[in-house]
């Protein structure tokens, strides 16, 4: 089968996929449905025309790169109305003990559920199971340590809700410090 305008089933690709998709992902789905073959180079090219029309129209849907792949997201303009909807929404959002738990995996993945309730000073395993139901953490593996105890990370949809693509674009404590929150004179 060959198609006329692939850049249109890439476009439905992008669309139809829950989290961002990568181009070898589109080049093997590609490489299924039609004989002539597509190399990263044209499929680039392709996303960069998508990319293009949609900034050309000005539409509220902008196609972006995010955690090693491509993903359409409403444009940054638009959130205040889309957090509004997602609040009327939300029946169960996340409590205080799964932010904070959640805070933790993020800044200090790989790590123990001892090692995250030493920190917190709480019990922590209701709020871990939630937040590994949730896809929000995963399972990375287990220690070395003895008992061998599972180590837990952030997960891709995590880095996909908060629109990083690493840890690294994590905010750092510097960039989280305000006048309101510094008590006494800093010394510069």
């Amino acid at each position: 089968m060959s198609l006329e305008k692939p850049e249109n089933y890439i476009e439905a690709l992008i669309f139809a996929s829950e989290k961002s998709i990568s181009i070898d992902e589109i080049r093997q789905v590609m490489d299924e449905v039609q004989s002539k073959k597509l190399n990263s180079e044209q499929i680039q090219g392709m996303i960069e025309k998508i990319r293009g029309k949609y900034d050309s129209l000005g539409l509220a849907l902008e196609l972006v790169f995010i955690n090693g792949g491509y993903q359409f997201l409403t444009r940054k303009e638009y959130h205040p109305v889309i957090n509004l909807l997602q609040i009327q929404r939300s029946k169960k959002k996340l409590s205080q003990a799964a932010l904070e738990t959640l805070a933790i995996v993020a800044y200090k993945q790989p790590i123990t559920k001892l090692e995250i309730e030493q920190i917190r000073g709480v019990n922590c395993d209701y709020t871990v199971q939630k937040l590994l139901e949730k896809e929000l953490i995963t399972i990375m593996g287990k220690a070395d340590s003895v008992g061998k105890p599972i180590l837990y990370g952030i997960s891709h949809l995590f880095m996909d809700y908060f629109g990083i693509n690493s840890t690294a674009d994590l905010p750092q404590l510097a960039d989280l410090q305000t006048e309101s929150n510094v008590i006494g004179e800093q010394a510069e």
